[in-house]
């Protein structure tokens, strides 16, 4: 029996949170990797690439590996009633229930975060909160079958260090290898804490209309809630 890889695609998706973990996850055999989303009509993501779904939530089965990627388009999410209750149905069943940078918000919406340490992206870590989570810093945070990366490109660490679950550190050494995934920045600015203060302004400048829109949509969750 395949291993049953399941990724939430949905329009303005962050591109490399889905395609990172993907690329890791396909490179082990014996998986089927499903793109799932309402229907199986392509979508764009936030930098304009064309991504196709395979599987519509109708059509899903039982996930092993259960994974929302993040970007601006999960602010929509966070309210769409359709979503949420498929995230609810799979995460009951999935051996592992994950998501890569703001992807944790959905798991969120979808009330799966309450009481457990979760992450996400550097700019949205404090709306754990909000949720009820307990925000860690990690490049990747577990709590039992919970597994939340942070930002973009810890999707990629996240995908081996399940890899080597699923199938042995060997084999996920192999993966990296083949994929030569040996970071090497050109700058240290890949976190606040060591980014120049003058570069984590201008990230929170870029990413300011997002957050505004993410605030209001969650006080508005909290109002219907009271």
């Amino acid at each position: 029996m395949p291993v049953e890889i399941g990724f939430l695609v949905f329009p303005k998706v962050q591109q490399l949170d889905l395609t990172g973990p993907y690329e890791v996850f396909a490179s082990l055999k014996g998986t089927e990797i499903r793109f799932v989303w309402k229907s199986l009509d392509p979508v764009v993501s936030s930098t304009g690439l064309l991504l196709a779904p395979n599987t519509s939530f109708a059509a899903c089965p039982p996930l092993d590996v259960f994974c929302v990627p993040g970007g601006v388009g999960i602010n929509a999410l966070l309210e769409d009633t359709e979503t949420l209750a498929f995230v609810r149905r799979q995460a009951a069943s999935a051996r592992y229930v994950t998501s890569v940078c703001t992807g944790a918000l959905v798991l969120g919406a979808a009330g799966l975060l309450r009481g457990r340490k979760a992450t996400t992206h550097w700019n949205a870590r404090d709306l754990l909160h909000f949720f009820g989570a307990i925000p860690g810093r990690g490049r990747i945070v577990r709590d039992g079958n919970l597994i939340t990366a942070g930002g973009v490109t810890a999707g990629i660490d996240f995908a081996l260090a399940l890899v080597a679950e699923l199938a042995g550190r060997s084999e996920a050494e192999t993966i990296q290898l083949s994929l030569e995934y040996a970071p090497a920045p050109p700058f240290q600015a890949g976190t606040p804490e060591i980014a120049s203060e003058r570069v984590v302004a201008a990230a929170r400048v870029r990413g300011a209309a997002s957050r505004r829109e993410r605030e209001a949509i969650l006080a508005r969750i909290a109002q219907k809630e009271r």
